[in-house]
């Protein structure tokens, strides 16, 4: 009797596990054609890069003339119109690439590039007022730290990236003592940004490109190297698009892109 509850169990289980699987990330639309060849460089992408790529693009359209256009944030409110319409994806992450192409069927993997790269950082309130210097200082009881984590339900860079930090040096009662200290989990780096402003939170394990364009609200510490953990923003040219888009490229990977990229923390 108990074996046969533990199979029904199972079964039962199966179609949940499937359905937190499929809605990882957006559904490819068949019924859109795409066609990218409309004079204008269309990039899309999850937000962070995007604030650093729409300067890169300023600088670009003042030089050629050649129109950028940049949408970043959340995948379904770009979804659509990038499956008709994108020159240029970026990932914020190889997991992140990964799962965009599970839906732009027209982007190949093997034409993904890495461009640059960027570190884990500890994102504080304006001020520091708790006087965070370290990781070890984000351990201490009562510290109320804000994470990202996909949930399964959404695609971003952020998953994983608090239990890698605390997990770096293999003790597990660090990744314990943290995660007594979580007080919000953001299923993106938009939401997480939100929730650490509104829970009036300590820390934030982040990317650097959130508090320096928001200097307002935040300042950062470096995490010291045994801690530091590396993730790229990556980008990948659809095989339709208008010719300008590999100049774009060829223009975000030159000296002058890099030099605007890393006032944002994006490095090579």
């Amino acid at each position: 009797m108990i074996r046969m509850l533990s199979k029904s169990l199972l079964v039962a289980l199966i179609p949940v596990t499937f359905a937190v699987h499929v809605g990882a990330h957006e559904e490819s639309d068949p019924s859109i054609k795409h066609n990218a060849r409309d004079g204008t460089v269309r990039l899309y992408g999850a937000g962070g890069p995007d604030t650093a790529f729409k300067k890169v693009a300023a600088a670009f359209t003042e030089e050629t003339g050649v129109k950028v256009e940049v949408t970043g944030g959340p995948e379904p409110a770009w979804s659509k119109k990038a499956q008709a319409d994108a020159d240029i994806l970026w990932g914020t992450s190889e997991e992140d690439m990964t799962a965009l192409l599970e839906t732009y069927k027209n982007f190949s993997w093997d034409d993904v590039t890495p461009i640059y790269i960027r570190p884990a950082i500890i994102a504080v309130k304006k001020g520091n007022p708790k006087g965070i210097r370290t990781f070890d200082d984000l351990l201490k009881p009562g510290m109320q730290i804000v994470v990202t984590e996909g949930a399964g339900v959404a695609n971003t860079s952020g998953t994983g990236t608090w239990e890698d930090v605390a997990g770096r040096l293999g003790n597990l009662d660090d990744v314990k003592k943290f995660r007594k200290n979580i007080v919000g989990f953001g299923k993106g780096s938009g939401p997480s940004f939100k929730m650490f402003v509104e829970k009036d939170a300590d820390a934030w394990i982040t990317w650097p490109d959130w508090p320096i364009t928001h200097p307002d609200k935040a300042d950062y510490i470096q995490l010291p190297k045994n801690r530091t953990i590396w993730r790229d923003v990556n980008v990948v040219l659809a095989p339709d698009a208008d010719p300008e888009a590999k100049q774009f490229l060829g223009y975000l990977n030159s000296e002058r892109g890099a030099a605007i990229m890393k006032s944002e923390g994006w490095i090579r």
